[in-house]
């Protein structure tokens, strides 16, 4: 299966959040309005911003999936990386927001009894959302999508959300208003130290960055070809899920062009059955005796 189709996949996943959090947050705010609810109102508001996030995810699978044209000859993959970074931006403000609620309440001493109503809505989200959060995972990891496993990060974040609602109401019920704030605070810093990972990765993405241990194992792999002498260098990056590799390589001077070419073959197929390398740019140079 090609990358475009394993995109296409991923859109079914994004689709899923999309409908997901439009119908809980319809659900939370009317529920949280009639049940007294600040947590689980802003709950409901913390879904409305989700929708936001999830539609970037989807126009990035979207762009993700065009062909190469005359400025974008390496393709428009890494739109992809691009939407998992306004994910983790909208992440973080939202974490940064339930902080800041949560420490405003805190400081107000605010208490209030809400519904049970309202607890059971926020317990029954947060099942529905792990739920969509296990589908997105699984789906992002089989497909290798960086936005995709960003949404399902965010989902498991919006679970995460729900419980400390549902913590914090039903506190609220034996007189323990002190619950709330404190589920609000360890939910938010939760939410921004996973934004913080998907910025952290997708930035490392975005400025050519590449994991030093795979280049050696990549390195050591060439270095196993018989023809090759030395491996002068070895270079990667990241366009969407594909690896980028650029390789030099010092053969023997008396080999012919079609020989020297064979070489290359050999090295590209090996660094796609060791590596799932399927873009490698490899240079030729004969060796000289020191």
């Amino acid at each position: 299966m090609n990358h475009s189709e394993n995109l296409k996949k991923g859109e079914k996943g994004a689709w899923l959040s999309i409908i997901a959090y439009i119908t809980l947050a319809i659900i939370k705010l009317y529920i949280a309005t009639i049940g007294d609810s600040a947590a689980l109102y802003a709950d409901g508001l913390n879904n409305t911003t989700d929708v936001i996030a999830s539609i970037a995810v989807l126009i990035g699978l979207k762009i993700s999936r065009k062909p190469p044209d005359e400025d974008h000859r390496y393709g428009h993959y890494r739109a992809e990386t691009v939407a998992a970074l306004f994910a983790a931006f909208i992440m973080m403000f939202i974490g940064v927001q339930v902080i800041f609620d949560t420490l405003k309440s805190m400081i107000a001493a605010e208490a209030s009894q809400p519904s049970m109503l309202t607890a059971w809505t926020a317990l029954g989200s947060a099942v529905v959302m792990f739920f969509v959060y296990r589908y997105n995972a699984k789906l992002a990891k089989r497909i290798e999508s960086s936005s995709l496993n960003a949404a399902a990060q965010d989902n498991r974040s919006d679970a995460l959300v729900s419980i400390g609602a549902f913590i914090g109401i039903f506190g609220a019920q034996f007189g323990l208003f002190w619950l709330d704030p404190l589920a609000g605070m360890v939910v938010g810093i939760i939410i921004c130290k996973t934004a913080w990972d998907i910025f952290k990765d997708a930035t490392h993405t975005l400025t050519d960055g590449f994991d030093e241990e795979e280049l050696e194992l990549i390195k050591n792999s060439i270095v196993k070809v018989p023809e090759v002498i030395e491996v002068v260098d070895v270079k990667g990056r990241v366009h969407g899920n594909q690896a980028l590799i650029e390789i030099t390589i010092l053969v023997d001077p008396t080999l012919n062009v079609a020989e020297s070419h064979y070489i290359t073959e050999r090295i590209e197929d090996y660094l796609y059955k060791k590596h799932r390398i399927t873009h490698a740019h490899i240079h030729i140079e004969p060796y000289q005796e020191k």
